[in-house]
């Protein structure tokens, strides 16, 4: 096949980023969107680059040498990379290559201004941006000028930036290629970026104009403040007119200037209003071809619009697919749940298929349409009081979408407004043996799962799972199940209620339920400190954690049993594990890695709790605390009956007093109940993903994680599977890692974030839920990831969120502060259950706050300081 040196920008489309790189494969689309006018000129094809990287085979060896280089290691990326720059503009342009691009350049005008772009393969993707990794070349005059700005373009491929971009991003350098975009010049009047959703807030509905005098290169490298326009449905809703002072122009013979622009122009605005609403027509139709919100660099000449670049907007939360035109407002379940990472498409679809309400999916993560509930009075109040209960930042988002006008609709009250938020029924009494029967109903029907599932293989074990997911559910919406839960939490709140208005105290309740009975993630944070009682005087074992890394997760047991007195610690991980084993971070999607599969998780905590305790820690912690809840019930008793009416108060809190202590424990046991019924399903999957690999249809068992539930029903049924769909997902689920989930999301792709309305914490404090009472000061840990545990005595845990996996780390530590939590999250709830002051719900605390500096944790107030 010949080498295609040189294309004109009409014959190229958004299909040839192989060829002609993102920038190039762009502009191609745009020249042939109707009434979007695009600078004439060319692309240097990928091919051109690779017979010039041919030239050189010494960029081979230094690739080899970039390869191996750490991605920290900015001085080695910086060597290598500037001396592959240098090798690249040091190649003669064989005349052969050269020719086609100065007989393109005479057919422009072979002394016109050009503009010389980079246009690597990995950019402008619709995943990623690379946006500013490689250079562009204004105003080059003549053809021996493009040729070496085009040599230029090429080397920048090899910038420290676009380096340190592609390994950050897991590129390999080999696999991206660089075409080279050569355009006339354009000498706008004005120019600058229109994005076709508001960056900051997402909204699709409201683009956003930044316009600036001269060139566009003064706002892209920020020169200037740019005036910024808002505009939304047809007209001009917002403005903001910069002081202009200087401007960037192109010199006659090449090259740019910046000039300074007179006082009397300073202030005015660089666009009229209706050049802007023209414009953001025009990137509504750009829009609409690429089928994504744009980010579009523009000229204005003689009062007309060119484009110059248009890319995907990468940074955008995606919103649900929900089909029709109408308003909704969406709740996360990820910060309900502890969740906020993205869930593989197994984990997402298994979820949706066991709720007790719809749930809908984007950007991995998964959202609850609340709008009806909203849209009428009773159950918006039931709908708000929940959500403010549970996450004040949630709830105050909610209101800030009712507060604008005709976005909610507006229902009676009859409408059908869902059932009410929490869905408590009538009372219980405070009765121990309701919740040990709900516990054993729960152990009875996960084990009928696991005696049933065995025999089922193929489309029968989906048919099987498809009504195992019934009675997941029938077990978790039994009304017994769901009184329980709510009897612990009202008597909760009505304790704390009560007892600051009698009382002024804030927060009784976090000592009245410590050491909680029936606690199933509390005992299981307890039951790894008797494993270490085990372990720890044992030293050969010991040593063998310290080096697990290198252990293979399957052999970890049988290793450890060949070790002298290995056998007890084996049997002591085993019994942890037989219990707990299907626990793990992100719980709630099922691919996620159990302890059981990946045991090493494990070994950092147990080594922190064998330094950081002493023999027989975990009795000694549930007692103290339940003495602690004991005395504080008697305190609380006699100061109320010495009050008037003091024995009425005080017979009215002791029955809720009982009913905390018999029911807040199970509050945690219905998502252990969840968690072991997926494991037993996972396994099941994973089966029959292996009989997929022998029969060669999917290359790994792994693979079908990025399949729904239905489509791994579908490839069973026809051994078929559409291979580039399941690379399409890995992409995609990489790329929605850099994505911040928001707490509420709307239809028009708003995030909200919701504020704390508050005005009673010192300044420079960061403020959160107050979820465990108590107030703390010691080092901060910033961990992200638990198996990066290294926690001392007295350490104050900082992270995003905490499900109950997190709970062995407690026990070691001193305080907690999460950036996601409400007050009946598993965090806040073993937080209180452990005596741990704890502040959930602060806004980017693991950025804010760095790891080992000194913070005190104000559990009662809800906020936190940063000291000195």
């Amino acid at each position: 096949m010949t080498e295609q040196y040189v294309l004109d920008l009409q014959e190229v489309n958004e299909t040839q980023v192989a060829v002609v790189g993102g920038k190039g494969a762009h502009l191609g689309g745009l020249s042939r969107i109707e009434g979007v006018r695009v600078p004439g000129g060319f692309c240097v094809t990928t091919d051109a680059f690779r017979r010039i990287m041919a030239e050189a085979p010494s960029i081979d060896d230094l690739l080899d040498q970039l390869s191996r280089v750490n991605a920290d290691d900015r001085e080695a990326i910086r060597t290598l990379s500037a001396q592959i720059r240098q090798t690249i503009e040091g190649i003669t342009i064989p005349g052969d290559l050269a020719a086609p691009i100065t007989r393109a350049l005479v057919q422009l005008g072979e002394q016109a201004a050009y503009a010389v772009r980079s246009s690597a393969t990995a950019e402008d993707l619709p995943t990623a941006s690379f946006a500013g990794q490689q250079d562009t070349y204004l105003n080059v005059v003549g053809p021996a000028a493009v040729l070496q700005h085009v040599s230029r373009c090429w080397a920048s491929l090899f910038t420290e930036r676009a380096v340190t971009y592609r390994r950050r991003n897991g590129i390999d350098h080999r696999t991206v290629h660089m075409a080279v975009v050569v355009q006339q010049m354009v000498f706008p009047h004005a120019a600058g970026i229109l994005f076709t959703a508001d960056p900051v807030t997402g909204n699709r509905k409201v683009a956003t104009v930044d316009a600036g005098f001269g060139l566009g290169e003064a706002l892209v490298s920020g020169l200037v403040n740019p005036d910024v326009f808002k505009v939304r449905d047809g007209e001009v809703v917002a403005k903001t007119i910069a002081a202009k002072q200087r401007a960037l122009h192109a010199l006659p013979a090449g090259g740019t200037q910046e000039v300074a622009i007179d006082a009397q122009r300073q202030e005015q605005p660089a666009l009229t209003d209706a050049q802007v609403v023209r414009l953001v027509q025009l990137g509504r139709r750009i829009e609409a071809h690429f089928g994504s919100p744009q980010d579009i660099e523009w000229c204005l000449v003689d009062d007309g619009f060119q484009i110059v670049q248009s890319r995907p907007i990468t940074t955008l939360f995606p919103i649900p697919e929900i089909g029709d035109q109408e308003n909704h407002v969406y709740v996360s379940v990820g910060h309900q749940q502890m969740m906020t990472d993205p869930m593989k498409p197994l984990g997402f679809s298994m979820w949706q298929l066991t709720a007790m309400v719809p749930m809908h999916e984007a950007g991995g993560r998964l959202f609850v349409d609340v709008t009806r509930r909203l849209a009428s009075p009773a159950s918006r109040a039931g709908l708000l009081d929940i959500m403010g209960k549970g996450d004040p930042l949630v709830r105050d988002a909610l209101e800030t979408v009712l507060d604008r006008e005709g976005f909610v609709p507006s229902l009676p009250d009859a409408g059908p407004g869902g059932p009410p938020a929490g869905g408590a029924s009538a009372p219980v009494e405070a009765d121990p043996a309701i919740v040990t029967e709900l516990i054993e109903r729960s152990q009875a029907s996960i084990a009928v799962l696991q005696r049933d599932i065995r025999t089922k293989t193929g489309t029968a074990l989906f048919e099987f799972l498809l009504e195992a997911f019934e009675e997941h559910k029938r077990v978790l919406g039994d009304p017994l199940n769901l009184q329980a839960i709510m009897a612990g939490m009202e008597a909760t709140w009505w304790l704390n209620d009560k007892l600051q208005e009698w009382l002024g105290e804030k927060n009784a309740a976090d000592t009245l339920t410590l050491s909680a009975p029936d606690n199933i993630t509390s005992e299981m944070g307890l039951a790894l400190l008797d494993v270490a009682d085990v372990i720890r005087p044992r030293s050969e074992v010991v040593a063998f954690l310290q080096g697990v890394e290198s252990v293979e997760d399957e052999a970890l047991l049988d290793e450890l049993a060949k070790l002298p007195a290995g056998a007890e610690a084996r049997d002591a991980i085993e019994a942890y594990l037989d219990r707990y084993g299907m626990r793990c971070v992100g719980e709630i999607d099922i691919t996620r890695p159990r302890w059981r599969e990946r045991p090493t998780t494990l070994a950092p905590v147990i080594l922190d709790n064998v330094r950081n305790f002493e023999p027989g820690a975990a009795e000694r912690r549930f007692e103290q605390g339940r003495q602690r809840a004991q005395k504080k019930e008697q305190d609380v008793l006699s100061r109320l009956r010495a009050l008037p009416d003091g024995d009425r108060k005080a017979d009215e809190t002791k029955r809720m007093i009982d009913q905390v202590r018999s029911f807040i424990g199970y509050r945690e046991y219905p998502k252990y109940g969840i968690v072991s019924r997926y494991f037993v399903y996972k396994q099941a999957l994973l089966e029959e993903a292996e009989r997929l690999v022998r029969a060669d249809v999917l290359p790994e068992k792994e693979d079908i994680f990025y399949l729904t539930f239905q489509e791994f029903h579908d490839v069973v049924r026809t051994s078929q599977v559409d291979d580039q769909l399941i690379q399409r997902r890995k992409e995609a689920f990489r790329a929605y890692h850099a994505l911040t989930p928001p707490r509420v999301l709307t239809s028009d792709g708003e995030a909200v974030t919701g504020a704390y309305r508050r005005d009673d914490v010192p300044d420079g404090a960061l403020i959160g839920l107050p979820v465990s009472a108590g107030t703390i000061e010691g080092r901060a840990r910033v961990i992200l990831d638990m198996a990066d545990a290294d926690l001392e005595a007295g350490d104050i845990l900082v992270t995003t969120f905490t499900d109950p996996s997190w709970s062995p780390l407690f026990v070691g530590i001193a305080g907690l502060v999460t950036e996601v939590g409400g007050q009946m999250t598993h965090g806040a709830v073993i937080a209180r259950e452990y005596g741990l002051p704890a502040v959930v719900g602060v806004e980017q605390a693991t950025r804010l706050i760095r790891d080992g500096q000194r913070i005190r944790v104000h559990g009662t107030d809800g906020y936190v300081e940063i000291l000195p």
